[in-house]
């Protein structure tokens, strides 16, 4: 053997034929390799030539090698030549020799540079790990040595990361005692986070919005006041309050003077219908709706006897505003309420009532520990939060803002290029976003992104749907390597957060789990998948919800829950999301089921059927695609059902795509066959 070749070899308990299922699958090493982050392949294998595709390899404590590969020798079931493209002398040859039983002997040879040659020891180590996890794989059983992915929340930990962003942090003695006692009587509520950053940076600026600048000071007073202004009109600890707001200053006080108040909050999502925020204020019945003018006569129409106030004022609508209520309310401190108010998040529902979910009360700072842990905020940050506050991510925006004493510049309505010139004006370390909101970004032209100097940008926080790969690699192509990938959902919380050296090695993945965050990867009987296999991601934290208000709860294992998402880990850690467990479509954040929609289409004279598909989409995540069969005679046009569909339904269920069949595939049983819509064959007309 030549000094420059390395060979090592192990046995799979499984034939060649079997092994080869992975071995000739490029695409699958990364399930199996630690060093090989990401897998493409760009032309498969056809007659006489092997697959070429690209190849990304992390090796420990080296940077990141991207090179393109072509199989150069490609036998099925017996053995595969991987050369570099261009040539340049490295290769790898992975040979399977029958053994007895019906086993395999996986015998491995690389052409190494010899800069890469102190790796022969742990390339020895790592085939036969590797082969470990193919013969668990392919004998479907899972790792009985695999524990927790993630890592355990200490006291120690915590404390370390605390200090490390400078939540906690030396100061005058007298501010340290009022930011403790802060938090010891009112605990990791918003009241006690906002109580405890006006304790330590009294006249720091707390919130920035188009009308107002507010210190934390300030909003400690004017928290105070309102929090007494409600308690006058009759709003009690353990009343509800319904927010339906964009993103303000005069939201964030409403919220801190609940939280001193004990009163669970709604958040009502400022796309729902008129109808479904109907029907969930009659639900939760809450004692106060506070709303800006835009949504006033929506709230005007729901009937009930509950306070009608303004946030944002706009228009003459009679009712009282928060400012007025605050010029006229008495500054008393309120007292800490016996039970803290609870958020209730709703889930986006696209008809009827949606669903409720209650947010838990933060048992301590380990939640912003966790956040903090992966995305490397630090505290005085200029936060700029344009994703709605109604919104999980956007709530945890404000949340972790608190803690950290940030300043906060809120968007009520988001314009990309208004993003940008808000970002170098206010000189924002950080910019929390949902992906369409990037998407419209860099839509810009060049010329206009060019513009704005955004050099004192460090992180973009995005949540909320899927990016592609292309667009992750092409923003941080663009925009340097800021880019964090926050994956969970409103029961969960968190999952899994992707930093910027995840996103370059494995540009969809989801990330890795953040301090005192679990995921495991679970079959349809609640037991771990083998490694590298598929199934639904559970998750478990501290900060798991504490259930919908309609009483049903998402899947359980133990202390996990589920997200409701497909998934799997790759051989280093991270999470990758395949798709939903169920027809759940996510477009642009926001979460749609398509059998109210087709509902919906079913009842619109002149339709006779309909079936409604996500379909991928580059801007949005996913889109909603319509599928209609018109009754004969009738004339349909694709505005027109949008239309219909945006009056009854709110405006993230309106397909984008609509086609008119003249019939929808279905199996023996009359189930329709969704899959055979994305058929380029199907017959479809855009107007009927």
């Amino acid at each position: 053997m030549r000094d420059d070749v390395v060979e090592a070899s192990a046995v799979v308990g499984h034939p060649p034929d079997v092994v080869w299922q992975i071995v000739g699958s490029p695409e699958w090493y990364p399930r199996f390799v630690p060093e090989i982050s990401w897998s493409e392949v760009q032309e498969p294998a056809s007659r006489g030539r092997g697959p070429r595709g690209l190849i990304r390899i992390v090796p420990e404590r080296r940077p990141m090698l991207e090179t393109q590969v072509q199989a150069v020798v490609y036998r099925p079931g017996e053995h595969v030549v991987w050369c570099g493209v261009p040539d340049d002398g490295t290769w790898v040859s992975l040979e399977l020799r029958p053994l007895a039983g019906g086993r395999t002997e996986l015998f491995v040879r690389m052409m190494l540079q010899p800069a890469h040659m102190e790796l022969v020891s742990s390339i020895k180590k790592d085939i036969r790990a590797v082969a470990r996890r193919l013969d668990l794989h392919l004998s479907g059983q899972a790792d009985p040595d695999a524990g927790p992915d993630g890592v355990k929340a200490t006291k120690l930990r915590t404390t370390s990361i605390l200090v490390r962003a400078g939540v906690l942090s030396p100061g005058r003695p007298d501010k340290l005692a009022r930011q403790l006692n802060s938090i010891s009587q009112w605990g990791a509520t918003i009241a006690g986070g906002y109580q405890a950053a006006a304790a330590r940076a009294a006249d720091e600026v707390a919130l920035h919005d188009e009308r107002n600048v507010r210190t934390f000071a300030q909003v400690q007073e004017r928290s105070d006041r309102l929090t007494n202004a409600l308690s006058e009109l009759g709003v009690n600890e353990r009343d509800r309050i319904a927010l339906m707001c964009r993103n303000h200053s005069a939201m964030v006080e409403s919220f801190v003077a609940a939280s001193k108040l004990g009163a669970d909050v709604i958040l009502l999502n400022t796309g729902l219908s008129a109808s479904s925020v109907k029907d969930v204020l009659a639900e939760h019945r809450p004692a106060a709706v506070l709303a800006d003018d835009e949504f006033a006569q929506t709230i005007a129409n729901v009937p009930g006897d509950f306070a009608r106030i303004s946030t944002w004022p706009d228009a003459e609508t009679g009712y009282p505003t928060v400012d007025e209520l605050i010029q006229s309310a008495p500054a008393d401190r309120p007292k800490p309420a016996e039970r803290p108010g609870r958020l209730v998040v709703l889930t986006s529902g696209t008809s009827g009532t949606p669903k409720g979910a209650r947010r838990p009360t933060p048992k301590g700072m380990g939640a912003a520990a966790s956040i903090l842990d992966r995305i490397p905020l630090k505290a005085g940050d200029r936060i700029l939060v344009a994703a709605p506050l109604f919104h999980s991510w956007g709530l945890a925006a404000m949340q972790i803002g608190m803690a950290l004493r940030s300043s906060l510049a809120l968007v009520r309505k988001f314009d990309a290029e208004e993003t940008l010139r808000t970002i170098a004006e206010q000189q924002c370390d950080a910019l929390f976003v949902v992906p369409i909101m990037l998407q419209r970004i860099m839509d810009l032209p060049e010329r206009v992104r060019a513009r704005y100097d955004l050099s004192s940008l460090r992180i973009v926080a995005s949540s909320g749907s899927a990016m592609s790969g292309t667009f992750v690699t092409s923003f941080m192509d663009t925009f340097g390597d800021v880019l964090y990938n926050f994956y969970g959902s409103t029961e969960v919380s968190w999952a899994s957060i992707a930093d910027p050296a995840d996103l370059r090695a494995a540009p969809t993945t989801a990330g890795r789990c953040p301090l005192g965050t679990n995921v495991a990867i679970l079959d349809e009987d609640r037991k771990p998948v083998p490694p590298g296999g598929e199934g639904q991601i559970f998750v478990g934290n501290d900060m798991l919800f504490d259930g919908y208000t309609s009483g049903i709860d998402p899947a359980r294992a133990a202390d996990l829950m589920a997200t409701g998402d497909v998934g799997y880990l790759d051989a280093a850690g991270r999470l990758f999301v395949t798709g939903r467990a169920d027809e759940m479509i996510v477009s642009g954040g926001e979460n749609v089921f398509p059998r109210p929609v087709e509902e919906a289409l079913v009842a619109l004279p002149g339709v006779h059927d309909a079936a409604v598909v996500g379909v991928a989409d580059a801007e949005w995540g996913q889109r909603l695609a319509a599928y209609v069969v018109p009754r004969r005679g009738a004339s349909l046009h694709a505005e027109d059902i949008r239309a219909y569909i945006h009056q009854r339904l709110a405006r993230f269920a309106v397909p984008r795509d609509v086609y008119f069949v003249p019939d929808l595939p279905r199996n023996a049983t009359g189930k329709i066959l969704k899959r055979l819509l994305h058929d380029d064959t199907w017959p479809v007309t855009t107007d009927y």
